[in-house]
């Protein structure tokens, strides 16, 4: 009568999803102010100005039924031309309208290039920690997912498993910096190490890798980090943006696929990703939202919250005996759980109010993941349950 497969992915929502959830329920019994919920990568910056000026201006200037109405399927022309443009200015890159499809985020993009690029017995290589939902978009396209876990030091991906893990049915490996879970940010030097791993496997095995990278945290480094662009470092590579995080519109739904002119078979996979969005139902990105970004391009919410919110959460937990990498960017902390199982450590921090996510579906058990894009007064009244919650381990 119905799918199995997809009451089972309805039934089960994802461990974020229930424990934001959680977070409401409880909120309704002890009041919001009590609950402190650092489950959901929820920006709490305000959108910058611009944003709404820009819809204003839109509203103001252009026709009701331009603005709200369809553009192309792969996205309105001048849109996707000032990308291009503000691309190859930032990166010196040479990008063209036509290597752009439009999308509703970055789970619209990772989903269609999915489909766009799975054949049968394929595979695609999850770098763990990962972001739990690439598990579900990859075996939705039909793909396997092999998890390769980072090195547990660095949390960087570690070339040495990476290549061992690529195999004749390795069709691409996905990766995601500054990273969620963990906010570490692969340099130029780790990114490199990474490119030169899959060209020998692409020579190898004779057919092309591809390196997706997922880019919803490109903008949000602190101090001297930096983000190469990884299309200048394999020719091979897809970009999946979102604008959801630098520009704070995670509920609006905008964002991009590139696929450069250098991918082996770039027009035959741009044409595929068309097929794959009008599958999917995924064409026409919301208009409107479109026209917003075309006019906030290289702009972004105030970030500096993130990195005064990280000092003071990492200062806190650090102080009180627990240990964590930190994180050079995106907005979460990876901290390591104080007992093996981090599923139960999380239950246990409920008793105070504090509601982390466990790590083994990001696929690295023993951690907890923090969301800190929460306000610097959340975690400022968060100390004392942490001081309460360290005293039982420490």
């Amino acid at each position: 009568m119905i799918s199995k497969e997809m009451y089972e992915l309805g039934a089960h929502s994802s461990v974020i999803r229930e424990i934001f959830e959680y977070a409401k329920k409880r909120a309704a019994v002890v009041g919001r102010e009590n609950i402190f919920d650092f489950s959901l990568g929820n920006p709490n910056i305000p959108a910058p100005p611009v944003v709404d000026e820009t819809i204003k201006k839109l509203i103001d200037t252009m026709p009701s039924c331009t603005l709200h109405g369809y553009t192309s399927a792969v996205g309105d022309d001048s849109v996707r031309e000032a990308i291009a443009a503000f691309l190859n200015e930032t990166h010196k890159t040479s990008f063209r309208k036509e290597n752009f499809y439009m999308t509703a985020g970055a789970a619209a993009s990772l989903t269609i290039t999915l489909h766009a690029l799975a054949e049968k017995d394929d595979e695609v290589i999850l770098i763990a920690p990962f972001f739990p939902e690439y598990r579900v978009f990859s075996e939705g396209a039909g793909m396997k997912a092999r998890v390769v876990l980072s090195d547990e030091k660095t949390l960087l991906p570690d070339c040495d498993a990476i290549e061992k893990a690529i195999n004749e049915h390795t069709k691409a490996i996905i990766v995601n910096s500054p990273n969620n879970p963990s906010g570490v940010v692969l340099g130029e030097e780790e990114v490199k190490k990474l490119c030169a791993v899959l060209e020998k496997k692409q020579k190898e095995f004779g057919k092309p890798i591809f390196l997706i990278s997922d880019e919803p945290y490109r903008e949000l480094v602190y101090g001297s980090a930096t983000v190469p662009y990884i299309t200048k470092y394999y020719k091979n590579t897809i970009v999946c943006y979102s604008f959801s995080k630098c520009l704070s519109l995670p509920g609006d739904r905008i964002g991009y696929i590139l696929v450069p002119d250098e991918v082996e078979g770039s027009r035959e996979i741009f044409t595929a990703v068309c097929g794959a969005g009008r599958r999917l139902g995924y064409v026409c990105a919301p208009s409107m939202y479109q026209f917003v970004v075309r006019e906030c391009l290289g702009k972004t919410a105030d970030l500096s919250a993130y990195e005064k919110n990280r000092d003071l959460l990492v200062s806190t937990v650090e102080r009180l005996g627990f240990s964590c990498a930190k994180p050079d960017g995106a907005f979460y902390l990876f901290m390591k759980s104080p007992e093996e199982d981090a599923g139960a450590f999380c239950e246990r921090a409920k008793k105070y109010e504090l509601l982390f996510v466990p790590s083994d579906s990001f696929g690295f058990p023993g951690y907890v993941r923090i969301a800190y894009c929460v306000s610097a007064e959340m975690i400022e009244r968060s100390i004392p349950a942490f001081e309460k919650l360290a005293k039982e381990y420490f």
